[in-house]
């Protein structure tokens, strides 16, 4: 009898406990949905537009720190809402595809989460799985992004967190991404930042780091070393760019597949192991931190890099160092 009821209290215990875990975790999805929605909606005072800081003279080869960098950072973009630092951006891109999540709150209003490093095609799968647009209405939203201001057919479906109705069409998620491109991109762009690194240049170079990179101080390391090759007339050799070929494929699986020594003989002005020089657009939607980052590299003699599963990055000035420290820490290097 003792232990009949000590296995009733345990089980009522048991009951009890998960009901308070579940509504905690409904009171804090919830709540993650009305602060997204509170963040949106409340109107910002105005802002003093800054344009961005940039330290690379791609004509003289030569990159100078600029100390504004940080502060810059730290100031205008960090702690935005479309920044991937912002944690409420991280919870809704991780529940946003489902239906139950998008529920919460408000039956009427959809949360779309465009995260950095995506490229078009995910953007369109997840906004037209959210919305549930059919085939004809996926191809139009691309349409209309691809063939707005600057005209490029990748890197402008601009990462940010929207808010809006459920029904809402490809016009309208068109114009709250251009929106919301003009207001963090466009406008810091001005004609002197222009004059200085064309955007469709910063705009490939920010894809590039988006994929290559951990955060925003290891992307201004990789940014380095990516304008170091470029002085230099060497391939960039990054194997980002052989993802985004290999995930062009109908058959391919996966958007972004594991690379295999194959991929560096593939045919397409996007390998950039057979190709010198920038491929000939971005490869993904880069974040106001990338495009930051690829107009203020961190001065660095390093032309070789490679990262560790731990997230470790470690770069070198020449191939034989390189392949030492491969070698140091795989135990083969080539």
């Amino acid at each position: 009898m003792p232990t009949r009821n000590f296995l009733i209290r345990a089980g009522y215990s048991f009951v009890v406990l998960g009901s308070v875990a579940v509504s905690a975790m409904i009171v804090f999805l919830l709540q993650s949905k009305i602060h997204i929605f509170n963040q949106i909606n409340v109107q910002a005072p105005t802002e003093e537009v800054i344009q961005f800081p940039v330290s690379v003279d791609k004509y003289a080869k030569t990159i100078t720190e600029n100390p504004t960098v940080d502060t810059f950072f730290s100031g205008s973009i960090a702690n935005k809402s479309n920044s991937s630092d912002n944690w409420w951006n991280q919870v809704a891109a991780v529940f946003s595809t489902n239906g139950w999540y998008q529920n919460l709150a408000s039956p009427v209003s959809r949360i779309i989460v465009i995260w950095p490093g995506e490229r078009k095609e995910e953007v369109t799968k997840n906004i037209g799985d959210i919305l549930g647009w059919n085939k004809d209405e996926r191809l139009e939203f691309q349409s209309l992004i691809d063939t707005t201001f600057p005209i490029m057919l990748e890197g402008k479906y601009f990462p940010d967190q929207y808010v809006t109705h459920k029904k809402a069409t490809p016009d309208d998620i068109n114009l709250l991404i251009q929106e919301s491109f003009q207001k963090e991109i466009l406008s810091r762009y001005t004609p002197e930042v222009e004059r200085s690194i064309p955007l469709e240049e910063a705009l490939i170079i920010a894809s590039l780091l988006e994929r290559e990179a951990s955060d925003f101080n290891n992307m201004r390391e990789v940014s380095g070393v990516i304008w170091n090759r470029l002085f230099i007339d060497m391939p960039l050799q990054l194997d980002a760019t052989l993802q985004y070929v290999r995930g062009s494929n109908n058959y391919e699986p996966k958007w972004w597949p594991i690379v295999k020594p194959r991929d560096k003989f593939i045919n397409s002005p996007f390998n950039t192991y057979q190709n010198k020089g920038l491929p000939p657009a971005p490869i993904a939607s880069p974040s106001a931190e990338a495009i930051l980052a690829a107009l203020n590299p961190i001065v660095t003699d390093c032309i070789f890099y490679f990262h560790t599963s731990d997230r470790g990055y470690h770069c070198s000035e020449n191939y034989e160092e390189h392949v030492r420290k491969l070698r140091s820490i795989y135990g083969q290097g080539s």
